[in-house]
């Protein structure tokens, strides 16, 4: 299972919030999947790493 709570500790971590994402290219439907741990496509998590500036295990994680 696909688990996203890197991603908010991280974002937590650099200051960066849900609406600098927005702004940022990052749409309303991506953020509600990420919060409901559903699968984004690897392009968005590329992109996801761009506006924050880490890499892809400081956003994800896999969960037996």
């Amino acid at each position: 299972m696909l688990d996203y709570s890197p991603l908010w500790k991280t974002m937590e971590e650099r200051g960066i919030s849900q609406y600098y994402l927005l702004k940022n290219g990052i749409g309303n439907k991506t953020i509600y999947n990420l919060k409901r741990n559903s699968n984004i496509t690897t392009l968005t998590m590329e992109k996801l790493c761009k506006v924050i500036g880490c890499e892809p295990n400081d956003i994800i994680k896999f969960t037996d």
